[in-house]
C-alpha cells in the first residue's frame, strides 16, 4: 500500500510550468509527472466582474512583461481550461511512456485547485509527490488504490535508474552546474522543449531542525481503515463533552466526518516495532498479539525485550510448509501517535493485567486535557483506537487548551528566547500565581493567549496577598484572644447556627455560594469561571468582612465573646476555602491548612489538605436572605459615604464627624441598615447615625421621557405627555417609581419609557452639610466641627504614629510597650494645643493602643528604648518614644 503523506505531514506548495523553477533558497519541481491539470471555466458574480475589470489593466501589463521574455510566437486561439480536458499530450520525457499507455495517463484533466494567477495555468500531476496530485489522479483513475506509484526517487532523495544514467544517483535538491535541475534543463533545451527558464521566489517547506529542504514523497505504509468506522467515530464524539463545546461539534466533528486512512507506520529504527510478520511474496501475514504468542509461533523462548535489535531476527515458519521461506517482521515501527492513542491500555498493561479494573472502573477516562492542535493528534488517535477496539470513546470529557504565545504574539521559541524563564517566574511569584493566571486566561477556552509577566504579578497582588493577609490577621488576633482570656482558641463547625450577627451569616453564605458555584462549574469543566468568582469572594472577605470587623476581632470594646464569634467565623471560612481551592492553588492552601488546623480537634486534623474532599453545599442557611439584603444596604451606604469623605470633604479621615444621615424611601432598607449601625459609624467615622424615610425632604426627582420610545406610540399626544411627565412633583414620582406606571392623557406610561434620575436637594445656607446619592439611597454628612471632634482627630494622628513605630520595629500585636511623648512645639494662638489633647483623650489612647502615653520626663532611665520618631500633628510637633514594657 502507498502513503500519500510524509510522516512529518509537512505543507506542500504547488509550482506551475513545464520548465525547472529555481529560487534563491526555496525551490520545488515535479517528479514522475503522469498527467496535466487545468483550471475549469469559472463563473464570476457581479462583484468578481467589477474587481476583474479594475485589475484588467494591471494583468495586461504583466502579460506584456511576461511575453517580452519569450521567443516570438503567434496566438492561434484563446480557450478556457475546460476545453483542454481530455486532450492527450506527449510527455516531456518518455521514461514512463509504457506505464502511461497502460494506465491511460498523459492527458489533461480538470480540478479547482489549479489557479490562473501564475505560470501557464496547466500543472503537471505527480501523484507520488503531492496530496492534490494523488487525489486528482485517483479521481480520474490514472492511479488506483493499493497499486504502485511512479516514484523515481529513492529513500535518500536520489533519482533512480528509471530516469536514465544522467540523473541516476543525483539528489533532487542538489546544486551546481551538474545538479539534477541543471541536467533536466539541458535535456529540455536539447529537445527544443525549454521555452523559458527564470528564477523566482516561492514558499517551500524546510526542516526546522536542520534547515534543509524537505521532499514530499509517497512511501509504503501500513494503514488503519478509518473510513470503515467513520460513522461510529462521529456518534462516539457526540457522546463526549467538549470544553469549549464548539471544538467538538465543529472542528473535531468535521475532522472525523472526513476521516481518511491512517498511516500508522514509520520507517525509523527506534520506536515500537509493528508486530506483523509477512512472507516474501506478501501472501502470508501473521499479526502477533503477545510475547507468549510470538514464542509459540517462532519457537524462540525467553523473549523480554521487544525493541527492533532483539526481535528483527526472529522468524516464523510459513504456514504453507517448509518449501516456503520463513516469515520476517515488517521493517516499520509504529507512528508515535499510535502509541499515544494506546495510552489508556498500555499504562495498565491491558488486557494482560488489570482487565476487570480497567473495564469496570477506569475506561472511559473521566476527562483529559490537551492543546487545540491535538484535535488531529492525541484526541483523534484516542478516539479511533477506542472506537475500533470497544465501540466507544476513550474519554467522557475533554478540556481543550489554546496556544500560549509570547508577549509579542509570536510562538514561544527556545531559539529566540522570547519568553521569561519559567523558573524565574515561579521563584518570583509562585507556582500557584502562575496557575491562577493561566486558568483565568483565554487559553483554557482554546484561544490564543499572550503571556505577560505583569499579569502573574497582578494575581499575586489581587488574590494571593489579600488571601494570605486575611489568614495572617486571623492568626494574630486568635493569639491575642488566647493571651487576653487564657483560653485556647477552638474551631466551631456549627458557627452558622451559633452566630446571631448578620455580618457573620453573610460571609458564611457568600462562602456557601462560592462552593455552589465552584462545584457546578467544575462539573461542567469550566475552569475559567472559577477564578472570577474567587476574586469576588476574596474581595468580600478582605475588603468587607475583615475590614468591617477589624475592631471586633481585636475586642476593642472589650467584648471577648463577640471577638471569639468573629474569629471562629473567619477561621471556618479560611479552612473551607483551603479545601475548596486545593485543586487550583495546591501549595498556598497546603501552607494555610498546616497553620490553621491547629484550631481543629486533634481527631479532625489531616496530614494534608489534599487528603480532604471538596466541601459540599450547606443547605441549612436560615436567615441568609435577610443577611444578604442587610449587607448590601450596608455596603451601598458605606461606599457612598466613604466616596464623599475621600473626594468632597476636606476634613481628614482621622477626625470623626458629628453625624451622618441615611435616607431611603423604603423602611425595609433603613431598618436593615439600623441593624448594622455600628459598622456604618465605624466606616464613616461618624459619632451619630440617623435614619430617615422622608425622601421628599432630601431628594428631587427628574423624569425625562425617552422620545424614541414614546414618540412612535403617542404621536400627537407626545408634547402634552412630555410636559406632564417632566412636571411631576416628588410625591407623584415616588408613586410612579413604586407602582412602575402612571396614567397621563389616558395613556399608561411605564418606568422603562422614561429615564428617572434623583438628585440631592440644596441645603439651607449656613448649614455645613454634604449630600450624595447613588440613585437609591442618600447619605448626608454633617461637617460642623467642635473641639472635641478635632481633639479626637489629633489623638488618632498620634495613634497612627505609634502604630507605625511598632510596625517599623516588627513588633507583634502581643508585644506590650510603654509609650512616652514630648510636645516639641504648639504654635501660639492655636485653639487646640496638642498638649491638651494628650491630656484629655486618654480614653481613646487606652482603647486603641492598650496603654496611655506618658510624658517623656517620666520615662525611667533604665528603660529599653525600641523606637522613636518626631511627627507633625496639624501645626504642632511631637516626639514619640516606645520602650519595652517591664513585666
Amino acid at each position: 500500500m502507498q502513503s500519500v503523506e510524509d510522516s512529518k505531514s509537512t505543507p506542500r506548495f504547488q509550482s506551475t510550468g513545464t520548465g525547472t523553477t529555481k529560487t534563491k533558497k526555496k525551490k520545488k519541481k515535479k517528479k514522475g509527472n503522469d498527467a496535466a491539470a487545468a483550471q475549469p471555466a469559472k463563473k464570476a458574480d457581479a462583484k468578481e466582474k467589477e474587481e476583474g475589470a479594475k485589475s484588467e489593466e494591471k494583468k495586461e501589463e504583466a502579460a506584456k512583461e511576461e511575453a517580452s521574455k519569450l521567443p516570438p510566437y503567434e496566438i492561434i486561439e484563446e480557450i478556457k481550461g475546460d476545453k483542454l480536458v481530455g486532450l492527450r499530450y506527449e510527455p516531456l520525457f518518455d521514461f514512463f511512456k509504457d506505464w502511461g499507455a497502460k494506465n491511460d495517463a498523459f492527458r489533461v484533466v480538470s480540478d479547482d485547485y489549479v489557479t490562473d494567477d501564475g505560470g501557464t495555468g496547466i500543472v503537471h500531476q505527480a501523484p507520488a509527490f503531492g496530496e492534490d496530485d494523488y487525489r486528482v489522479c485517483m479521481k480520474y483513475s490514472i492511479i488506483k488504490r493499493g497499486e504502485p506509484l511512479v516514484c523515481p526517487v529513492d529513500d535518500n532523495g536520489m533519482y533512480t535508474d528509471e530516469v536514465g544514467p544522467d540523473l541516476k544517483g543525483k539528489h533532487v535538491k542538489s546544486k551546481g552546474p551538474e545538479s539534477a535541475d541543471s541536467i533536466i534543463c539541458r535535456k529540455l533545451k536539447d529537445k527544443g522543449r525549454l521555452i523559458l527558464k527564470e528564477t523566482f521566489d516561492h514558499p517551500y517547506p524546510f526542516c526546522w531542525r536542520s534547515d534543509t529542504p524537505l521532499i514530499y514523497r509517497a512511501v509504503p505504509s501500513w494503514f488503519v481503515n478509518v473510513p470503515k468506522i467513520r460513522d461510529d467515530l462521529v456518534d462516539n464524539n457526540k457522546s463526549t463533552k467538549w470544553v469549549p463545546e464548539e471544538i467538538g461539534s465543529k472542528r473535531f466533528h468535521n475532522w472525523l466526518a472526513n476521516a481518511r486512512d491512517w498511516a500508522v507506520s514509520r520507517n525509523r529504527y527506534w520506536g515500537t516495532p509493528i508486530p506483523v510478520w509477512t512472507s516474501e511474496d506478501g501472501k502470508q501475514v501473521v499479526v502477533i498479539g503477545s510475547i507468549k504468542e510470538l514464542e509459540e509461533k517462532s519457537g524462540k523462548t525467553g523473549i523480554t525485550d521487544l525493541h527492533r535489535d532483539n526481535i528483527d531476527d526472529i522468524t516464523i515458519p510459513d504456514p504453507r510448509g517448509d518449501k516456503f521461506p520463513a516469515l520476517k517482521r515488517t521493517s516499520e515501527v509504529f507512528d508515535c501517535w499510535f502509541e499515544s492513542g494506546s495510552m489508556p491500555y498500555g499504562q495498565l498493561h491491558y488486557p494482560f493485567e488489570n482487565k476487570e479494573r480497567f473495564e469496570k472502573q477506569l475506561f472511559p477516562a473521566d476527562f483529559i486535557a490537551e492543546g487545540l492542535d491535538q484535535t488531529r493528534g492525541w484526541f483523534y488517535t484516542l478516539m479511533v483506537i477506542s472506537t475500533a477496539l470497544f465501540g466507544k470513546p476513550a474519554f467522557k470529557n475533554v478540556i481543550v487548551n489554546g496556544l500560549v504565545l509570547a508577549a509579542d504574539g509570536k510562538k514561544m521559541s527556545k531559539r529566540l528566547k522570547n519568553y521569561p524563564d519559567p523558573k524565574i517566574i515561579i521563584d518570583s511569584y509562585g507556582a500557584d500565581a502562575l496557575r491562577l493566571y493561566l486558568i483565568n486566561s483565554p487559553v483554557v477556552r482554546a484561544q490564543e493567549f499572550r503571556f505577560k509577566e505583569p499579569g502573574v504579578k497582578d494575581v499575586v497582588k489581587g488574590v494571593i496577598l489579600p488571601w494570605y493577609h486575611a489568614m495572617r490577621f486571623f492568626i494574630e488576633n486568635a493569639r491575642r484572644y488566647e493571651a487576653a482570656t487564657s483560653t485556647k482558641f477552638k474551631y466551631n463547625g456549627a458557627i452558622y447556627a451559633k452566630t446571631e450577627r448578620k455580618m457573620d451569616k453573610w460571609i458564611l453564605q457568600r462562602l456557601n455560594d462560592l462552593v455552589k458555584t465552584v462545584r457546578a462549574e467544575m462539573e461542567k469543566y469550566h475552569l475559567y469561571t472559577v477564578i472570577p468568582a474567587l476574586v469576588l469572594f476574596i474581595d468580600d472577605l478582605t475588603n468587607k468582612y475583615v475590614r468591617f470587623n477589624r475592631d471586633r476581632m481585636k475586642a476593642v470594646n472589650g467584648d471577648q465573646n463577640d471577638a471569639l464569634m468573629s474569629l471562629q467565623t473567619l477561621h471556618f471560612v479560611l479552612l473551607k476555602l483551603c479545601r475548596l481551592m486545593a485543586p487550583f492553588t495546591p501549595f498556598l492552601v497546603e501552607y494555610m491548612y498546616q497553620t490553621l488546623k491547629a484550631g481543629l480537634p486533634q481527631e479532625e486534623q489531616e496530614d494534608s489538605v489534599h487528603f480532604l474532599m471538596l466541601p459540599t453545599v450547606d443547605e441549612s442557611t436560615e436567615g441568609a436572605d435577610a443577611a444578604n439584603y442587610a449587607i448590601n444596604c450596608l455596603v451601598s451606604v458605606v461606599d457612598l459615604g466613604r466616596s464623599m469623605r475621600t473626594d468632597k470633604c476636606d476634613i481628614g479621615w482621622k477626625t470623626p464627624l458629628r453625624k451622618a444621615t441615611i435616607v431611603h424611601e423604603h423602611k425595609k432598607f433603613t431598618e436593615a441598615a439600623k441593624g448594622l449601625v455600628t459598622y456604618i459609624a465605624d466606616q464613616l467615622n461618624a459619632r451619630d447615625i440617623e435614619f430617615s424615610n422622608d425622601i421628599k425632604k432630601y431628594a428631587k426627582y427628574e423624569v425625562l421621557p425617552i422620545r424614541k420610545v414614546l414618540g412612535k406610540r403617542l404621536g400627537r399626544k407626545m408634547p402634552k405627555v412630555y410636559n406632564a411627565l417632566t412636571s411631576l412633583d416628588t410625591e407623584a414620582v415616588v408613586k410612579f417609581k413604586t407602582e412602575g406606571k402612571v396614567q397621563i392623557e389616558d395613556e399608561e406610561i411605564k418606568l422603562e419609557d422614561v429615564n428617572l434620575s434623583v438628585k440631592v436637594k440644596e441645603f439651607e445656607e449656613g448649614k455645613k452639610l454634604l449630600g450624595q446619592t447613588d440613585g437609591s439611597v442618600i447619605v448626608v454628612l454633617d461637617l460642623e466641627m467642635n473641639d472635641d471632634l478635632l481633639a479626637e482627630g489629633k489623638a488618632r494622628d498620634v495613634i497612627q504614629a505609634v502604630q507605625g513605630l511598632r510596625k517599623e520595629a516588627k513588633l507583634s500585636p502581643l508585644d506590650r510597650v510603654d509609650i512616652y511623648f514630648k510636645v516639641i512645639s504648639d504654635p501660639e494662638g492655636i485653639s487646640l494645643p496638642l498638649a491638651k489633647v494628650m491630656a484629655e483623650k486618654t480614653d481613646v489612647f487606652k482603647v486603641r493602643l492598650g496603654a496611655i502615653p506618658l510624658a517623656l520626663s517620666e520615662m525611667p532611665k533604665d528603660a529599653t528604648k525600641i523606637k522613636e520618631v518626631t511627627v507633625d500633628v496639624g501645626k504642632s510637633k511631637i516626639q514619640i518614644v516606645i520602650v519595652r514594657k517591664k513585666n
